[in-house]
């Protein structure tokens, strides 16, 4: 018998002795393929072999934890989530995702199912070092763009120079799948990172779609001018015409239905307080469960940027830079994920995922299902992110239920011919 409080216990202390891996002190730092990210492969390398797997890394730095099934060649459940962070981060978000994995390998205490079982710390699908997402994610399919080894981080590094400083061979990275031939799905748990379980007073909650993404670079193009000589007629502001533009995402994502916009990163150049802003360069985030929105939403903001700069006398250019479209689950899956959640007790709510998830990416190869916790105030991306004990055991639970319904479905298959 399963001590499902005492392995949701572990599971949390997993996560805070991850949270120590961090490239910034003081702070939950761990962008893809850096130092930090190595300690973090060795400790779950560590767990995964006292939990009677096999450990590997692919081609893009995926951790890959292998637990057999009781015959050779047999289909393979993949259970994921990813294991860097966005600046300052809580020590949740991915994390204990990979956390639950393995505490479901640990509570078969052994027993094999008709079907092994692969857990996997996705290298990066935050985007933050290279500004796109789903790169561990994407490599594991074998389906990572090219041209992003050319992609270089703030300090220069590209990602193929960072892929082969991590000690993988770049030549090859993402052109060849990790992912089992006979895969049977994908199972990923996560935080909710927002607030609807909790005003509802559930601890889980079954996702039903995910929200398609779009990222942009927009920079506005205006002159440099000494800040104390040059008259406000006659300067072409650039930083001031960005400034007009985040109001303009922030109007008109007030006004339709559904929508998030945002602008989460501004450069400005020079970058002195004595000199009119030549350039500004905004990262803009827009999502929308029906792509069909989300698209005639980029349409018009870009064609208030456009009108933004040629008021003042500016020029604007635009490039996306990812663009990810909405994904249903699959119903089948998500169907079992909530015959599990029902036979645990719990009430079922269906959810739509605003945040993007390493799901997205392999939902489109495999049947894909998540289930959501509930975390307090629905705060994350933030040091105060924060769940609680019972929810990760009710989340085990779930888990543990869907293994056996799959096992014994799958079993019954076979026991067909």
């Amino acid at each position: 018998m399963v001590d499902r409080a005492a392995l949701a216990a572990t599971v949390l202390r997993r996560c805070d002795e991850l949270a120590a891996f961090s490239e910034v002190p003081g702070q939950l730092t761990r962008r893809s393929f850096s130092p930090p990210m190595h300690d973090v492969h060795n400790t779950i390398a560590q767990w995964m072999r006292a939990a009677g797997m096999t450990v590997r890394r692919d081609s893009v730095g995926n951790l890959i934890g292998r637990y057999p099934a009781r015959q050779p060649d047999a289909p393979v459940l993949v259970i994921g989530s990813h294991l860097d962070t966005v600046p300052n981060a809580g020590r949740y978000d991915g994390v204990l995702g990979v956390m639950l994995g393995l505490a479901l390998v640990e509570a078969l205490g052994g027993r094999r199912l008709s079907y092994a079982l692969e857990v996997v710390g996705f290298m990066d699908e935050e985007g933050v070092r290279f500004a796109v997402p789903f790169i561990g994610s994407r490599g594991y399919v074998g389906a990572l763009p090219s041209d992003w080894l050319t992609r270089s981080d703030v300090d220069g590094i590209t990602l193929r120079e960072a892929i082969t400083s991590f000690g993988l061979h770049a030549h090859n990275a993402g052109g060849q799948a990790a992912l089992p031939d006979q895969a049977l799905g994908y199972l990923e748990f996560h935080i909710e990172q927002g607030p609807v379980l909790e005003r509802a007073g559930l601890p889980v909650g079954v996702v039903e779609a995910i929200a398609g993404a779009t990222r942009a670079q927009v920079t506005f193009h205006g002159r440099a001018a000494h800040a104390g000589t040059t008259p406000m007629t006659a300067r072409h502001d650039a930083l001031a015409g960005a400034a007009a533009f985040i109001l303009a995402v922030e109007r008109r994502a007030q006004v339709t239905p559904g929508l998030v916009a945002t602008v989460g990163q501004v450069t400005v150049l020079p970058g002195a307080s004595n000199v009119v802003p030549e350039a500004t360069h905004l990262a803009l985030d827009v999502r929308h469960a029906d792509d069909g929105v989300r698209n005639d939403a980029l349409v018009a903001l870009q064609a208030d940027a456009e009108e933004i700069a040629r008021s003042r006398g500016l020029r604007v250019t635009w490039t996306i830079v990812a663009d990810v479209p909405a994904v249903r689950l699959d119903p089948q899956f998500v169907a079992l994920l909530e015959a599990a959640t029902r036979e645990v007790g719990v009430p079922v709510r269906r959810l739509v995922s605003g945040a993007g998830h390493d799901a997205m990416i392999l939902a489109q190869y495999l049947p894909a299902a998540m289930l959501f916790l509930r975390c307090a105030e629905g705060i994350s991306h933030h040091p105060d992110e924060r769940v609680i004990v019972d929810d990760v055991a009710t989340a085990l639970h779930v888990g543990q239920v869907m293994l056996d319904l799959l096992d014994q479905r799958l079993t019954a298959a076979q026991a067909q011919g």
